[in-house]
This record gives structure tokens, C-alpha cells and sequence, in this order.
């Protein structure tokens, strides 16, 4: 059994299972890496699971075949059937919305009122960056086309952001969640996600990561203007199937986007909502996107799985809760996201039980934490990184 990349870790780890029973070897190695919380009991699961239990006469099965196995049930529960009514609602909700913000802040001539429709503008964008993301998994109908459509309008068009370049690289970050070589979430950027790209790094760089747990979230408000950036430079290196077409919706998105701006408000308020909205808008896709893998185990060449265990034991899950979904667009079922890249959204809560059931059976750790959890192993994590920087200096 390969080991995984060693990730700091802020507590120790426990010798025995929730049940009481030892840990299998891939349990133990988990767990000696990951960052442990408080863990809630599972919840009722007789009804959801009555007709997706193991069928009579199923036997374990090698670890290749997991999968499919999982699959099957998953599949025999509907949850992969598209809910093309949901997105229908869902895409009109975040247009009136966004439509109607916009609305309030050309009307209000109070630069307050103008700040806070701003941080509200921020927030409705983080939504419409959860609807490029399922469009772009193709969860929401089933014909490819209607899918890139919503996903092109909604990137290039209300969001000024590749809808190409988000695609292929997300679709990456999912074949390889947490693999230092293969990952771009995890690639060499503002923040080190190992200890090997701390040491590397040189001047500024090596101050940002010596500190970055102070540093994480400022820079997140930097995101959008990341991704504006690094979409544009891809379309402009790299093919893509609707280069020319996102070449167009991306100017006109500018000039309508600036110049609705500066006209209705004037130059000084129009740059204080552009910061404010990008800054919050960017901050909160972050803040979604980080606890999801970060902190959690590593893997390289040499400690690769196979793909059940992969993107279960590398992903964290925040407890559920109507207004959490709402919140995290329900990515806080990370590990459902990841085994069904194209599962609608909607589905993804009655999914986790029956991948909590199936995790169990096969001896896969399943990890789930509370939202300031999650922070505190992320904080913690990003703490660690940087450790080593903060020991050469003070040798010195």
C-alpha cells in the first residue's frame, strides 16, 4: 500500500475506528495525516437507504471495481437523473437578483448604500460562480450544448471570466484532487500548499509564505482579479473550442460592465464598487473552495489510489443544513461532488448517506467537520507550511 505525502498535522491520531474497532492499514495511514474534528453520528438513514443497501448476494468486490459498485447504487436511488426544472428556477432566481442589485445600486445616490449594494453584487456573483460550475459538470440538463450555453453566458458574460479555461482547469483539479504534481489548485501561486514550495520560494514570496495564515484571507480578495487575468492569457496561448466567441463576450462584458459603472455612478464611486464587489466576490468563492481539500492528505507519483479512495480521502465535508447548501452552492458535500462530478446539486444531500453507508462497508475513512472547523484546520494547515521558513529565520 503506498503511503501518502506527509501534510503537517496539528493532533494526534487515534489508535481505534468511531466503532471501537482497529483501523484498517489505508484507515491508519488517513488518519495519521489528516486533521482530526469533532465527528457528529450519522443520521437516519433506514428510509433513504432501504432500497440501495448491498443486494442479496453482493460480495465485496477489489478496490478497481468500487466505483461501479457505488455507482449502481447511486444510480438505482435516481440521483443522477437531471433536474432541469431546479436549474431553470435556480438561473432565473440568480438573474432577477442580479438584475434587481444592479437595479438598487444605479438608484441609490448614498455612497454607503452604493458600498453595501457592492458587497450584496459580491455575493450574487459567488452564486452565479456556482452556476458556471455546474454547468460546466454538465449537472444541469442533459443535452452538452444547453450547459455550455449557461455556462458561457453566465462566465464570460455576467462574470468576465473564461468559461474555456475554468473548465479544463477544474476538470483536472477533479482527476487529481491533491496530487502536488497534477493539481493546479495546488500549484505554485500566492499561497504554498507544501513545504517544498515554502523553501522555494524567494523575497516577497518567501515573507508571504513565511506568514501566510495571516495572509490567506486578504489575498482571497485578490481572486477575482486573478481569474479575470488568467483566463484572458489563457484564451490568448492556449486552443479553445469557443476561443473567438469568449474573445467577444469577454470585451463586451468589459465595456458594458465599466461603462454602466461609470456612468450611472461617476469615476470615484464607480472604483469603490468595482473593488468592493471583486473583492467580495472573490473572497467568497474562496472561502468555499479552500476548506474542500486543503490540509487533507497529499499524493504524488509514488502514492496514488485508485479513484473511490482518491477523492474521498483527500476531500473534507462540512455538515449539512439548508442554509449551509445555500451557502456553499453544496460543495459542502465535497466528497459526493467529487465521486459524481455531474450529480445535480440538489441531489448531493440525499447522496451523502448512501456514500457514508458504502464508505463504511469498505473500511474508507469519511471525513465531515462543522464550517469554523474547517477554518481551523486550513488556518492550521497553511500555519505549518510556513514553519519551516519561520525556523530558518529565527536560526538566522
Amino acid at each position: 500500500m503506498p503511503e501518502f505525502r506527509k501534510a503537517p498535522t496539528l493532533f494526534k491520531a487515534r489508535k481505534f475506528s468511531a466503532n471501537g474497532r482497529p483501523e484498517r492499514p489505508l484507515l491508519r495511514i488517513f488518519l495519521r495525516l489528516r486533521l482530526h474534528a469533532t465527528r457528529r453520528e450519522a443520521p437516519d438513514l433506514s428510509t433513504l437507504l432501504k432500497d440501495v443497501s448491498p443486494r442479496q448476494g453482493e460480495t465485496p468486490v477489489a478496490n478497481q471495481n468500487d466505483y461501479a459498485s457505488l455507482k449502481r447504487r447511486i444510480q438505482d436511488a435516481g440521483l443522477l437523473d437531471k433536474r432541469p426544472g431546479y436549474y431553470a428556477l435556480s438561473i432565473s432566481t440568480n438573474l432577477i437578483l442580479f438584475i434587481g442589485c444592479l437595479v438598487v445600486l444605479f438608484s441609490i445616490g448614498n455612497i454607503w448604500g452604493q458600498a453595501l449594494a457592492a458587497v450584496a453584487l459580491g455575493i450574487i456573483s459567488g452564486q452565479l460562480g456556482f452556476q458556471l460550475h455546474d454547468s460546466g459538470h454538465r449537472q444541469m440538463f442533459a443535452s452538452p450544448w444547453k450547459n455550455a450555453l449557461v455556462g458561457l453566458i453566465t462566465a464570460d458574460g455576467l462574470l468576465g471570466m473564461s468559461y474555456g479555461w475554468w473548465v479544463q482547469k477544474h476538470n483536472r483539479h477533479h482527476g487529481n484532487p491533491n496530487d502536488v504534481d497534477l493539481d493546479p489548485d495546488i500549484s505554485v501561486g500566492a499561497i504554498a500548499y507544501t513545504q517544498e514550495q515554502a523553501m522555494a520560494r524567494r523575497k516577497v514570496g518567501r515573507l508571504v509564505a513565511m506568514y501566510q495564515v495571516y495572509f490567506f484571507f486578504p489575498l482571497t480578495t485578490f481572486l477575482a482579479w486573478s481569474m479575470h487575468l488568467t483566463g484572458a492569457t489563457y484564451l490568448v496561448k492556449e486552443t479553445s473550442r469557443y476561443r473567438r466567441l469568449e474573445f467577444g463576450m469577454l470585451a463586451l462584458h468589459a465595456v458594458i460592465y465599466l461603462g454602466t459603472m461609470f456612468y450611472f455612478l461617476g469615476p470615484w464611486s464607480a472604483l469603490m464598487v468595482v473593488v468592493i464587489h471583486k473583492g467580495v466576490g472573490g473572497a467568497y468563492l474562496a472561502s468555499v473552495f479552500a476548506p474542500n481539500h486543503k490540509g487533507m492528505p497529499q499524493t504524488d507519483s509514488t502514492s496514488r489510489l485508485d479513484f473511490v479512495r482518491t477523492q474521498v480521502l483527500t476531500a473534507r465535508n462540512i455538515f449539512g443544513h439548508p442554509i449551509t447548501d445555500l451557502w456553499y452552492g453544496s460543495l459542502n458535500y465535497q466528497i459526493e461532488h467529487h465521486l459524481f462530478p455531474n450529480m445535480p446539486r440538489l441531489n448531493m444531500r440525499r447522496a451523502q448517506p448512501i456514500v457514508k453507508q458504502f464508505c463504511a462497508e469498505r473500511g474508507i475513512d469519511y471525513y465531515e467537520t462543522s464550517f469554523f472547523q474547517s477554518y481551523r484546520e486550513l488556518l492550521g494547515f497553511l500555519n505549518e507550511v510556513g514553519e519551516p521558513l519561520r525556523k530558518a529565520q529565527a536560526q538566522g
